[in-house]
């Protein structure tokens, strides 16, 4: 049965809920709730940190009433049918006396995956899933990878100006981005679990690697890779008040590198260089999504974002999709997902 206006319309309720969690839940995906009574919401939530009680939990505790057969819970996502950091949402669903569930995207959790739509069922719960279900699992592109692969979302962060350039001439270093585009940029290290750049960049920039744009934001794990492990102990990332979340990483394979991290439970990496890396990146598909600031500059310096071996016909190159632009002051930001299932392999 395809979802009624007013399915769609408390579902967004709840997705907005989902939103506020971002940042916040990994490992745990975020997830909003909307409990609807007499046709009106009576009581929202969202999932806030992992270990915390679920959002569909909260939102039945936060309402505090015995429930009616018509009442409708709203959830962004499946609930859990196995116990984890908490109990299974479905036992507490049940408990409740919800008689009428709406889900937006099926858990990609292979433990959990459509097993809880089942029990709800098999108990007399009245359950309609996907509605806005596109928009719901995109809330958690890092947790959908991670809990199938054990592999993190990599997201390849950079600035650069019109020619593709990274820096201008050589031992410059000035910002090739605005103030605005480098805030921008801030605020989207508060939905990672890592940042990741190569020794190079760490010699040449000595980078915080810290979210300073969200107040109360998680810091995220500052990840060095370098051949030589010849690295400057003085650096900031080894020093500050955030240094026992520096990994360093010597001499190992990028797709290597990013495997230890998942088995951290490390869902999400942003790479923010340098050129070096983001190359290798490119060279061995291992980009999710991609974050370019663009700045109206041509500055025909000696490091070019995204060298690496490079395609040889243009079908060998790597297909964007869902790309966005976005002004922000003088700079375009581009934000855009790797589409790997279409890119066609070279002749």
């Amino acid at each position: 049965m395809a979802p009624d206006a007013a399915d769609e319309e408390f579902m967004r309720v709840a997705i907005n809920e989902a939103r506020k969690g971002l940042g916040f839940t990994s490992p745990n995906p975020s997830v909003g709730a909307v409990l609807v009574v007499d046709g009106r919401v009576a009581a929202t939530a969202y999932h806030r940190e992992a270990g915390a009680p679920h959002a569909e939990i909260e939102c039945l505790r936060s309402y505090g009433l015995a429930l009616q057969s018509e009442n409708t819970l709203y959830v962004t996502l499946e609930p859990c049918s196995t116990a984890g950091r908490t109990l299974p949402c479905t036992e507490a669903i049940l408990r409740a006396g919800v008689r009428n569930l709406v889900i937006g995207a099926v858990d990609p959790n292979p433990r959990h995956q459509g097993r809880g739509i089942e029990l709800l069922r098999a108990a007399g719960v009245r359950v309609r899933s996907g509605v806005l279900a596109e928009e719901c699992s995109g809330l958690n592109e890092a947790f959908n990878k991670w809990i199938q692969t054990k592999t993190p979302f990599v997201v390849a962060k950079c600035g650069m100006t019109l020619d593709g350039r990274l820096t201008l001439r050589p031992n410059e270093r000035r910002w090739i981005t605005s103030l605005g585009a480098r805030r921008h940029a801030n605020r989207l290290r508060a939905q990672v679990d890592a940042i990741l750049i190569g020794a190079e960049t760490l010699r040449a920039d000595n980078p915080r690697l810290t979210v300073r744009e969200v107040p109360g934001a998680r810091q995220p794990w500052r990840v060095i890779v370098s051949r030589s492990g010849r690295l400057p102990a003085g650096a900031r990332v080894f020093t500050d008040s955030f240094a026992e979340r520096t990994l360093v990483f010597h001499n190992e394979p990028l797709e290597n590198v990013l495997a230890s991290l998942g088995q951290k439970e490390i869902t999400s990496v942003l790479m923010e260089g340098g050129g070096d890396v983001l190359s290798q990146a490119l060279d061995q598909r291992l980009i999710d999504r991609v974050h370019i600031y663009l700045s109206p500059i041509l500055s025909g310096g000696p490091v070019v974002a995204f060298s690496g071996m490079g395609a040889t016909s243009t079908k060998g190159g790597l297909p964007l999709s869902n790309v966005s632009y976005e002004q922000i002051g003088r700079d375009i930001f581009i934000n855009a997902k790797a589409t790997y299932e279409h890119a066609s392999s070279e002749q």
